[in-house]
């Protein structure tokens, strides 16, 4: 039986091409999901290994789909070869029924490791050029009590909230959130 697997990473992205693509190919069942690669718990990834019998063909759009670490396409291929499953992989031509599918197999999982890791080293480099122009990554810090008095007697004080948005650095509803955090109304009064 030919068995597809289809994975984009992100829930914007779209399936649709490598459906398509598996059709054509001739699957007989398509497992897919919206999960990264690196992730362990990919449920329909799974699924589908337990589904998959001696015999079968797993098929995917690019070898990459199946996992983004050599170590994890490894694995993936060790369990296929103990269970006689049979991997194709279409945009690349691999097919591991054959020898030089096999190496071939293993020589695009290295350089698909490589290229990922590369990735991941701009991204670091690119990431510590920003924190040096000042650029502030992840959630804006929390305001404390203080910060939320203050901001609850500007308001009483007749203070327009737009200015009291740039002050602190946080969005209009994050104002009153952190006054009702506080026990503040959106006033400025104690509740």
């Amino acid at each position: 039986m030919k068995i597809g697997y289809a994975r984009v990473s992100s829930h914007g992205q779209s399936l649709d091409n490598q459906l398509e693509t598996l059709v054509k190919a001739g699957c007989e069942r398509i497992f897919s999901e919206k999960i990264s690669g690196a992730k362990e718990d990919r449920k329909e990834f799974k699924a589908m290994l337990d589904f998959a019998r001696e015999g079968d063909q797993i098929i995917v759009s690019k070898l990459d789909r199946l996992s983004r670490s050599l170590f994890e396409l490894q694995k993936c291929a060790k369990k296929l070869e103990e269970k006689k499953i049979d991997l194709m992989a279409l945009e690349q031509g691999i097919d591991t029924s054959n020898p030089t599918g096999r190496l071939l197999f293993n020589i695009i999982g290295v350089v698909a490791e490589f290229e990922r890791e590369m990735i991941n080293e701009r991204t670091a480099e690119g990431r510590k050029k920003a924190k040096d122009k000042g650029v502030v990554f992840g959630k804006p810090k929390k305001l404390v009590k203080k910060d939320v008095e203050s901001m609850a007697n500007m308001i009483v004080m007749g203070t327009p909230k737009s200015e009291i948005v740039k002050l602190y650095g946080v969005g209009r509803t994050s104002v009153f959130r952190y006054l009702r955090e506080h026990g503040y109304s959106s006033d400025g009064s104690r509740k």
